[in-house]
């Protein structure tokens, strides 16, 4: 079996604790750009200061150094649907803190190492999820969980307690919970979150009101 790659770094650390803390990761996934700062205060005031903008988002890379410019320190922001080591480059020089996949590619795991930025990278079976880790993963994404639930994520940290879980696709308010007592260290919330109609319709007090219950989710799964 493959020795796991070393992956304690100061600054890698304190964007995992910080992802760790909230517990909450909130997908941009077609968000308009006009409105992501919007948005994103939303969520802040909510109690969620994680935001993944995805590479598939018109203007991404400029959101996410908007993003980054506006908030500094006061949010974590990340990259997402980061398919390949040149993407690893662009959203790095964006700005990005973190970087999230659907899938498993050792390429862009080992370009996140290189640049000293986690790499959360999705995976599904324990095959996948055992890949990823000791491919240099810091936590990986369990995706989609949607038809699976709370309880595959307890199966595998039966025989995988050491690997960080983040389950995301399916993740609501109502169920975040139970996947944070069944183990996740973290979830990641897509169109349950950071619906792009709300946004679009300026409905911030309402994604608010959605980060918020996330938040209190978390800390419940927590208790």
């Amino acid at each position: 079996m493959a020795a796991t790659v070393e992956r304690k770094t100061a600054g890698k650390a304190e964007t995992l604790t910080r992802i760790r803390h909230t517990g909450v990761v909130a997908i941009m996934r077609h968000t308009e750009a006009s409105l992501a700062l919007e948005a994103a205060e939303a969520l802040l005031r909510g109690g969620v200061d994680v935001v993944e903008v995805t590479l598939n988002t018109a203007g991404a890379t400029t959101m996410i150094s908007q993003l980054t410019q506006h908030f500094g320190d006061r949010m974590i922001v990340g990259a997402g649907t980061v398919l390949t080591p040149a993407a690893v480059e662009q959203a790095l020089a964006a700005g990005a803190r973190v970087v999230v996949a659907p899938n498993t590619d050792l390429k862009v795991i080992a370009t996140c190492n290189r640049h000293d930025v986690p790499a959360f990278p999705g995976a599904f079976t324990p095959t996948e999820v055992v890949t990823a880790w000791q491919g240099g993963a810091d936590a990986v994404k369990v995706f989609p969980v949607s038809g699976v639930g709370p309880r595959y994520i307890k199966d595998l940290r039966g025989p995988l307690p050491d690997i960080p879980l983040v389950p995301t696709g399916g993740v609501t308010a109502a169920n975040c919970a139970e996947f944070i007592r069944a183990g996740a260290v973290a979830v990641g919330a897509g169109s349950d979150l950071v619906d792009k109609g709300v946004v679009g319709r300026r409905e911030f007090d309402e994604l608010e009101r959605r980060a918020r219950a996330f938040a209190e989710g978390i800390r419940a799964g927590r208790a």
